[in-house]
This record gives structure tokens, sequence and C-alpha cells, in this order.
């Protein structure tokens, strides 16, 4: 394959993988206000379009045509900057995540993710880290208290549960001995799933991406009783819509790499076994690992209106006092695992 067949190819998949994202950030929107409306026995939206399906394009319009309002006393450069980044954090994530294994189209073999590299694990943790500054410099450059205790609280969150969350991938790591997200998938072949193999581990991730995508019950940095609005208070139009939207392509980003890490990726055990031609193979592969992901959105969605928000020294002492011994407890049960059994 050349170079520009390469690039073409890849362009090809940035613009596919963009336009999905998109349609699922925003109907994701939709469904959790749907989803919310059956837990609470209420209609939800329903008058836009049939069963009100086209309510997200009426929202976006609707703040594409509010007033970007900036305060007075806000830092106007990082005030604007802050949304970006999220953004930019956000979407760029979905770059080294597999969505399915290599297929052949026009006689070119094609892996399903845009950027197959061997870093891809070490990449998402760099961006998800770097997340941090978005909610901070928001926070900051609003001049404004309330919005300055939610950019506080969010900094401290988010890195106080990367701790656990970076060595419940570690042990994902020792096991698939690659920092490669195909190869990690591959590892799992069969039931050899890491969520069965070290559940604790599983855990321990799982609740730390609700700490790290602000998802209830750890929203501490936007609770509204305390903080108006947090770290996004002073945000209108589609800066607010851009905060908005990360949040949400970050619940998918999450449930992606749950999914990648934990729940063997793509891969459905015994499928091998039934003889099934390998386009229909793939296809079912695929949406796999679309159902996967579905079913962590809907709890993701269901917790936030189950339980309720933790207080802030709750929220601190789960992280360091729970969550981080038993991460690490998790790595040394995996190394027991490889040194005992050589798995």
């Amino acid at each position: 394959m050349s170079i520009l067949e390469i690039i073409l190819f890849t362009l090809g998949k940035v613009l596919v993988l963009l336009t999905l994202i998109l349609l699922s950030v925003s109907y994701l929107v939709y469904f959790e206000r749907r989803i919310s409306a059956w837990i609470q026995n209420r209609l939800g939206p329903n008058r836009v379009g049939w069963q009100g399906v086209l309510q997200p394009f009426a929202d976006i319009f609707k703040l594409l045509l509010k007033e970007d309002i900036v305060p007075d006393k806000a830092n106007k450069k990082i005030h604007t900057l802050a949304p970006i980044i999220a953004l930019f954090v956000a979407f760029s994530t979905y770059a080294v995540i597999p969505f399915g294994p290599t297929v052949t189209l026009f006689g070119y073999s094609v892996p399903l993710v845009v950027a197959d590299i061997n870093i891809g694990i070490l990449y998402v943790l760099a961006l998800s880290s770097i997340g941090v500054y978005a909610m901070t410099l928001a926070g900051w450059s609003s001049g404004s208290k309330y919005s300055l205790l939610g950019g506080i609280r969010s900094s401290a969150q988010m890195i106080s549960y990367e701790v656990s969350m970076g060595f419940s991938v570690g042990g994902v790591l020792l096991l698939s001995q690659s920092l490669r997200p195909t190869e990690i998938v591959l590892a799992q072949s069969g039931w050899m799933w890491n969520a069965f193999i070290q559940p604790i581990g599983f855990i321990t991730f799982l609740v730390a991406s609700f700490a790290e995508t602000n998802r209830l019950p750890f929203d501490l940095p936007e609770a509204e009783p305390e903080l108006v609005g947090g770290f996004h208070t002073e945000y209108s139009s589609m800066k607010f819509a851009g905060f908005f939207l990360a949040e949400y392509a970050n619940m998918i980003i999450a449930s992606a790499l749950i999914v990648t890490l934990y729940l063997g990726g793509w891969q459905l055990p015994l499928i091998d076994t039934f003889g099934l031609p390998s386009g229909i193979v793939i296809t079912l592969q695929i949406l796999g690992f679309v159902l996967k992901m579905g079913m962590l959105l809907f709890f993701f969605i269901w917790i936030r209106w189950t339980l309720p928000r933790f207080r802030y020294d709750q929220l601190m002492s789960l992280g360091w006092k729970v969550m981080f011994p038993l991460s690490l407890i998790n790595l040394i049960w995996v190394a027991v695992l490889i040194m005992v059994f050589n798995i």
C-alpha cells in the first residue's frame, strides 16, 4: 500500500469515525433523557419528531442561537480555550480504540482502528490527564468563586482517581504484555476476559471511569446545590455545548475502553466454531462491540438516576483509602497468577 493510499484510508476512517462520534454523542443525550424519564415514571422528550428523535438537533440549534456571554473579570483567551481543550481530548482519544478486527476492502487489509499504534493505552492515559486542564482552566478563568471551587474539585478528583485507574490498567498490561489495544483484545480470546481474571481491577477501573467523566455520584465539580453549576457556571452558547458534548463523548470513550481492556473488545466466544462466512463473523463481532458499549452506557445513565451524590470528603476517602489499596491488591493478584499459572 502506497503512502497516498494509506493517507486516503486514514482520512476516510477519521471522517467516518468523527461522523459516528457526533451522532452518538447527540443521541446519547436523547437516550439519557428518555431513560431518566422511564426511571422517574414520566414522558421525557417526545414532541420534536417521532418520539422526540429530532430533539438533539433542536437543542444544538437553540445553543447556536444563544448569546455568548463572557464575564468582565474573566480571562477571555483562556475562557475560550478551555472548552476547546475538553473537546480535543474527548475526540482525539477515539483514534486508538479498535472497533473490530482487520477487514479486507477493495483488496486491502484495513484495521478497524484509526491509529493502531504500539503505545495506544499510554496515549489514552496521557490525553485523559490533559483533560484535567480543561476544567481547571475553565474554573479559574471565569472570575467566579463558584467556578473556581468547581475547577479545584475537578483537578483533585481526577488526579486522585487516575492513580487507581493507572494501577488497574497495569494488571491488564501485565497479562497482555503489550500497550497496543489490538493486542490486548487478542489476548482475551475465548473466555479469557480480564473482567473474569481480575474482577477487582475491573471494578476499580469502572468506578474510576465514573470519577474521570464527572458522572454521578462523582459530579462534585458541577454540584448544582453547592456550586450553581461548578466550573461551567459562566459558560453559555456553544462554549457550554462544548463541555456538554465532551462529557458525553468521554462517557462513550470510557465505555469503549472498558470493553477493550476488560470485556474482550470485539471478540465473541465460540463464534468461530459455527463455520459462518468471514463477512458475517466480522459483522457480528462489530455488533458485539457496540452491544457491550451500549450496555455500559445504559449502566452509566442508570447509576446517575439511582445513586445520590457523595460528599467531597467521602469522594476523596473512597479514592485514596479504598480504590488505591484495591488497585494495588489487583496488581499483586495478577502478578501471582502469572508466576503460578504462567498465564
